[in-house]
């Protein structure tokens, strides 16, 4: 399915709240249109189809939704997936319009060339979707961040590091963290293993031995003073 062109068919439909069930037997996703100034339609998708474009458009390509011959160009806000399934529950899509910019989240990808990872350090992403505003044309598929800058413990990224094209917006927190780098825990308790030897090496001291008194030694007698008191 080309990203240029991912289509979608959906029927409208009457049956709503736990009737849907029957929907979902029947390999259907019950789903709604939310439309700026309109009202919501309720329509049901091929599961299978749905799975396969939200696969390709994410929630940040438009989709061309046919709903009984009308055409709407959306862009898929909200899925839910059914409980301990990966079968998707609903979904929602938004209406928008070609020349009208939309808000959406686009996935990030942290480059391949990170040194710190190369010297077995932990390297954890905080952030695995930015959102941007950008007209449905401009909507990038991800977001390539440079991972070179993460070198050793204590780096980070964050979301004002990153670069994109002046036609995007990004609407995330530009403080908001993407990447940090830590030592592993169990280098960290090796580290602090040799510390510990290394300040027990240095602190021991041979004691010396206390003195004792030879045998038959006694300490003098207080000498005696003249009792000048007068009686």
């Amino acid at each position: 399915m080309s990203k240029a062109d991912i289509t979608l068919t959906a029927q409208k439909r009457n049956v709503l709240g736990k009737q849907v069930r029957r929907l979902r037997r029947e390999g259907y996703t019950p789903a709604v249109v939310h439309q700026r100034g309109g009202e919501s339609l309720h329509v049901s998708v091929d599961s299978a189809l749905f799975k396969k474009a939200f696969s390709a458009a994410g929630r940040h390509h438009a989709i061309k939704l046919d709903v009984d011959g009308k055409k709407y160009t959306t862009i898929i806000k909200e899925v839910t997936n059914a409980p301990a399934s990966y079968s998707f529950y609903h979904a929602v899509f938004q209406s928008i319009k070609e020349d009208e910019k939309v808000t959406a989240e686009v996935p990030i990808k942290l480059s391949d060339e990170i040194p710190a990872a190369r010297a077995n350090l932990l390297v954890l992403t905080h952030l695995d979707y930015l959102e941007v505003e950008a007209l449905p044309k401009d909507l990038l598929d991800s977001i390539e961040v440079d991972g070179s800058t993460l070198i050793e413990a204590g780096d980070r990224l964050h979301v004002s590091d990153i670069k994109v094209p002046s036609n995007v917006t990004v609407k995330t927190d530009q403080d908001h963290l993407i990447a940090s780098v830590e030592t592993p825990r169990d280098q960290v308790a090796e580290a602090d293993a040799a510390l510990e030897e290394q300040a027990a090496a240095e602190g021991a001291v041979e004691e010396e031995p206390a003195e004792v008194e030879e045998a038959g030694e006694t300490a003098p007698e207080p000498a005696e003073t003249e009792d000048k008191t007068s009686e």
